[in-house]
């Protein structure tokens, strides 16, 4: 695969193009997350086992395209991907008016959406990966809240999390800061913030693979050393800052990008086929409103001692039988 290619279900060939990604899928799954037919179906039941034994989970989600979200994320760890689990329900629980009731048709979200804030391409890079775009100018801070920003995100993330090609090959952010409201910084409390940008790292199971930041203004250059601050190195090294979008062109195949970035769809477009795949996918959405962690007491921190030799937990790679 080195070309961007389409997301649309109607499109022209379509047994041939999803036979040869689905080929493609395959081979990274296999080279990156160690994952195959039989490392699937073991992690699959052994961590439901251990969701039905824990007392603090209720209406976990148990199908294994939501399972592997988080297995694949974390490698097929038991450990790891236990840890991920309890985060996101946690992570549902305490910032419930972000994660909750996450539905495409609130009139603050479709807002945002015709504005064109943030939404996917319907063009997948040469990597397979899905382009998510963020045009900070877009966030009219008169009109919308912090509150607004973090569910536009999480409604858009959580529909796409759910594709398991998608769960494999990760996602490439394309953010935009020209023009964007130095009244954004300000927006936030910093605390909510600190702590939103450090959980979701920690919580979400996205395989962030390429972050390409556009025309990063110098007053917004502290806020992104605070949040690089919060993540991992991972995500710190995998961040890369373009002064132009020729720069980023070097980096992102231009049709991948709307037409205003040098690509060959508009961005109304591009939205257009976004709201075909939410529509898809709203009732999902909102049936994770059903989960529920009792106690946080399972999640481990930091300065907590892990003995895998001495748990359930452990790697699922360890299930194998010859």
């Amino acid at each position: 695969m080195t070309t961007a290619h389409l997301i649309i279900p109607s499109q022209p060939e379509k047994g041939e193009v999803t036979e040869r990604q689905r080929n493609f899928v395959l081979k990274v799954a296999a080279k990156e997350l160690k994952e195959d037919e039989q490392t699937r179906e073991q992690c699959l039941a052994r961590l439901r086992e251990w969701i039905h034994q824990n007392r603090d989970i209720q209406g976990c989600i148990l199908d294994d395209r939501f399972l592997l979200r988080f297995l694949r994320s974390k490698k097929f760890s038991l450990h790891m991907t236990q840890q991920m689990v309890l985060k996101y329900l946690n992570l549902r629980k305490c910032f419930s008016h972000i994660c909750s009731g996450l539905d495409w048709k609130d009139e603050r979200f479709l807002r945002l959406l015709n504005e064109g804030y943030t939404f996917p391409s319907p063009f997948r890079d040469k990597n397979g990966r899905r382009v998510v775009l963020t045009v900070l100018k877009k966030f009219n801070t008169s009109l919308f809240t912090s509150t607004d920003m973090a569910r536009a995100h999480t409604i858009t993330y959580e529909t796409m999390m759910d594709d398991e090609e998608t769960q494999v090959l990760g996602f490439n952010h394309v953010i935009d800061i020209a023009g964007a409201s130095p009244s954004i910084i300000t927006m936030w409390p910093p605390n909510e913030f600190a702590t939103l940008v450090k959980w979701a790292d920690q919580s979400f199971p996205m395989r962030h693979k390429e972050i390409n930041v556009v025309h990063l203004p110098s007053m917004f250059k502290y806020v992104y050393d605070f949040a690089a601050s919060r993540v991992s190195q991972k995500i710190r090294d995998r961040t890369k800052f373009h002064d132009t979008l020729a720069d980023l062109h070097k980096v992102l195949d231009p049709p991948t990008l709307p037409s205003e970035y040098g690509g060959i769809m508009s961005t109304n477009e591009m939205i257009e086929l976004w709201k075909e795949e939410l529509i898809n996918k709203r009732d999902r959405l909102l049936s994770y409103d059903r989960m529920n962690l009792l106690s946080d007491q399972g999640i481990i921190r930091r300065r907590t001692k892990i003995n895998d030799a001495d748990s359930l937990n452990g790697s699922f790679r360890r299930l194998h039988v010859d």
